[in-house]
């Protein structure tokens, strides 16, 4: 029952989303947040200046960031040159970031964020995330997060959230705050499709923005495991697809994780694939598409990301593969 209520709600999803990119943003100091956006995770910074550049250039009007990636300094001179480059106002696009464990500590979380915005070279966050529930101390990540809200008072930021969160996580959360996450960004794909999980998120108000939307594609998940699934871009099923509806198998799975709701973030140093991956949304999937992709996530139920070992914490209770 489960899979139809799901396929109608994807439907919706499209209608909605559709309908959103026929209408202008009247008032670009309230910009939602773009269903496709950009992702920065692992960009080299010898060229992610250039490529960031591109994704603006090529339409891209979100952009995922990071202390942790390391590039931020590079990624902010790539939006500085984007902007420029593709005429646009800094208040036209959506740029998000994260607070990493090492600046859990409440009296550092201000520290990391302005930290944040000096290398990106922005006037303002749209989002700022608390990128896991856990930190290099002792330090709860409930006393993290009040920190984050007065952020708030500062207008440098306007909406705050979290990422890698387990139900019981963000339920605590939740319960001990003033205010709820605006966004939380998870790993999300065909083999790790949680859609129970994304539901949870959408009846709560909360945004769900997937990372690692190509599973696999991404090298950093190459590890050699016997156990792993096939790439899931060289699959039949997506190449089947693909192949149906005239798309790249890469569309189809972004075209599939925006049906949700969900803004998905792709990666890409190439500006083939960036122009590539940028078209899909004009992929359109059928009620028939969404049953086999559904079929092809209980086949090879795979979570790429799960440093819970090397950490010595236990991550995604209570949710799928953890």
């Amino acid at each position: 029952m489960m899979i139809f209520s799901y396929i109608a709600l994807a439907f919706s999803a499209i209608a909605l989303i559709k309908a959103q990119r026929q209408i202008p943003v009247l008032n670009p100091s309230f910009i939602p947040i773009p269903l496709l956006g950009f992702g920065t995770w692992n960009l080299d910074k010898s060229n992610a200046s250039d490529v960031v550049s591109v994704a603006l250039e090529t339409g891209y009007h979100h952009i995922d960031c990071a202390a942790a990636y390391g590039n931020e300094r590079e990624v902010g001179a790539g939006i500085a040159q984007g902007l420029k480059k593709a005429g646009l106002r800094r208040s036209d696009i959506w740029v998000t970031s994260k607070l990493w464990n090492d600046h859990h500590r409440p009296d550092l979380v201000a520290k990391g964020f302005f930290k944040t915005l000096s290398d990106l070279d922005v006037d303002y966050l749209d989002l700022f995330l608390m990128h896991w529930p856990v930190g290099s101390s002792d330090f709860d990540y409930i006393s993290t997060w009040h920190a984050m809200e007065t952020l708030l008072l500062t207008k440098k930021v306007r909406h705050i959230g979290v990422s890698n969160f387990s139900p019981y996580q963000i339920s605590r959360l939740i319960a001990s705050s003033t205010m709820a996450p605006f966004a939380h960004q998870m790993e999300l794909h065909p083999y790790l499709q949680q859609s129970d999980w994304v539901l949870w998120h959408q009846s709560h108000g909360i945004h769900v923005t997937a990372y690692s939307p190509l599973a696999n594609a991404n090298p950093t998940y190459h590890n050699g495991d016997k156990n792993t699934p096939p790439p899931l871009l060289e699959t039949n099923v997506m190449k089947e697809i693909a192949k149906e509806r005239g798309c790249t198998t890469a569309q189809v799975a972004l075209a599939w994780g925006i049906s949700r709701g969900a803004s998905v973030i792709p990666k890409s140093a190439h500006a083939s694939r960036i122009i590539e991956n940028f078209a899909a949304p004009e992929c359109d999937l059928t009620y028939e598409d969404f049953k086999t992709i559904s079929r092809l996530g209980a086949k090879h139920l795979t979570r790429f990301n799960n440093p819970s070992k090397s950490w010595g914490f236990d991550l995604y209770e209570g949710l799928d593969d953890a």
